[in-house]
């Protein structure tokens, strides 16, 4: 398990923006057994708290559930596993969008050019 944390965002949410990310990749599965909040909060050496407070937003947004004293695991809610995806996607196209709007380029220029390095970064994994 490997976070890379930025300054810019509390640390609990780029802990919970880890777990869509590995969860909309199939690497953290429906129904899946994650580490207790405590395991978490030594692995990635953050505060406990902290760990904490990730869970919660994870729990409160249907992203994980917890049964009595049972470890907590990913969802089985397909819906709620589908707009993980989704999520991300909208979330990292409007970057993109706000970060090329002032250079007035062209839509045509903007999806060749996207698709051209989509297509060199599956060439390098191949």
């Amino acid at each position: 398990m490997n976070v890379n944390f930025n300054n810019r965002d509390p640390v609990y949410l780029q802990i919970v923006r880890y777990f869509k990310e590995k969860i909309a990749i199939g690497e953290l599965e429906p129904g899946q057994e994650i580490p207790s909040r405590r395991e978490l909060a030594n692995k990635l050496k953050v505060n406990p708290n902290t760990a904490q407070r990730a869970y919660k937003e994870m729990e409160e947004h249907g992203l994980i559930y917890t049964e009595k004293n049972y470890p907590s695991k990913i969802t089985t809610d397909q819906k709620i596993l589908g707009k993980v995806r989704d999520e991300l996607l909208i979330e990292a196209v409007d970057l993109f969008v706000t970060s090329v709007r002032s250079i007035n380029a062209p839509i045509e220029e903007l999806l060749d050019l996207v698709r051209e390095k989509y297509m060199a970064v599956d060439d390098k994994e191949a």
